[in-house]
């Protein structure tokens, strides 16, 4: 059905004052560019009591499962209660500063300016991401979303930054097979879950592929991150194209994956500064929290790295490294 035209003016007004560009806005939007590889073939099936392709609600989504007072959970991430949202197609927000907000997108959302503000938007996103910041851009703040694939058209990543600084605060993403990508900036107070396996995935939480921008580091910090996929992880620091250094990862609730995380070992030498702290590792998914353990390529032979204070959810006993 055709949308009314008071309807429609007050969409191409709301575009055009957060500087955007959108399908059912302006008549369609460009793609962002070079996306970040995927992750060599490989994994085990999923194993996970829940529904294996879940789909996006008109609500914030989520399974009905158990998480622990004071942990992110559906409750307290994802669009804001009451909140109305206009649909519209793909976005691509061009001016610095912009605010985007109050939004479902079907399709990508790419963010190609500095200092960009993303609240109470739900993206179903398609492709190699849902929401990107591009390379050349900076300083973007998603926060108040959901954001996630329908389950049956791909959508690689959940969040992909190839650009500087980057905040995702009290988001929930699901229904894609990566979470985050990037290499630096904070991720906080947000509910990653039911993620998607596709052939030849890699299937991880928030994932960092090398080394922060210089004088920039990396804080994964109280989120619940729970990958029911016996592959590959919670969280993983990688050596794919430089050394990995000065990442906190502290105040979470992990579990699941192939090791729930990765600590950053690999072939560009000795990672440095990785702390893991106080983090509470669960059982509910696997009976060694991933699939084959805790944690994996971690070493405490690199200047700063830590692993302390981390429990186990059922018990409460430490993990060991």
């Amino acid at each position: 059905m055709r949308s009314s035209l008071p309807g429609r003016l007050a969409l191409l007004t709301a575009c055009a004052l957060a500087g955007v560009a959108a399908a059912g806005c302006a008549g369609g939007a460009a793609g962002a560019r070079d996306p970040l590889p995927s992750r060599s073939p490989g994994g085990l099936e999923g194993v996970f009591s829940g529904p294996a392709t879940p789909t996006p609600s008109a609500s914030p989504s989520g399974p009905a499962q158990r998480i622990p007072d004071g942990f992110p959970s559906a409750a307290t991430t994802g669009v804001r209660p009451g909140v109305k949202l206009t649909k519209v197609g793909e976005v691509t927000v061009e001016r610095p500063g912009a605010v985007v907000e109050n939004l479902e997108v079907h399709g990508k959302l790419n963010i190609k300016a500095d200092d960009v503000t993303v609240r109470n938007v739900r993206v179903i996103g398609e492709g190699d991401w849902s929401v990107i910041q591009t390379k050349g851009a900076s300083g973007a703040v998603i926060e108040d979303s959901e954001i996630s694939g329908d389950g049956v058209v791909k959508a690689q990543w959940g969040v992909l930054n190839q650009g500087g600084d980057i905040t995702v605060r009290r988001v929930n993403i699901h229904t894609v097979p990566n979470s985050v990508g990037t290499d630096h900036g904070l991720i906080e107070d947000s509910y990653m879950h039911d993620f998607k396996e596709w052939p030849g995935d890699h299937v991880t939480g928030p994932q960092a592929n090398g080394s922060p921008r210089k004088g920039m580091s990396l804080t994964i910090r109280h989120n619940t991150i729970l990958n029911q996929l016996s592959q590959t992880s919670a969280i993983s620091l990688y050596q794919d194209f430089s050394r990995a250094h000065d990442v906190l990862i502290e105040r979470n609730l992990l579990g699941g994956g192939g090791y729930t995380v990765y600590g950053g070992e690999g072939k560009f030498g000795t990672p440095t500064g990785i702390r893991i702290l106080n983090n509470t590792f669960t059982r509910r998914l696997f009976d060694k929290g991933g699939f084959w353990g805790p944690l994996t390529y971690f070493t405490t032979e690199g200047r700063g790295n830590r692993f302390e204070g981390n429990v186990w959810e059922e018990s409460g006993e430490p993990v060991a490294p």
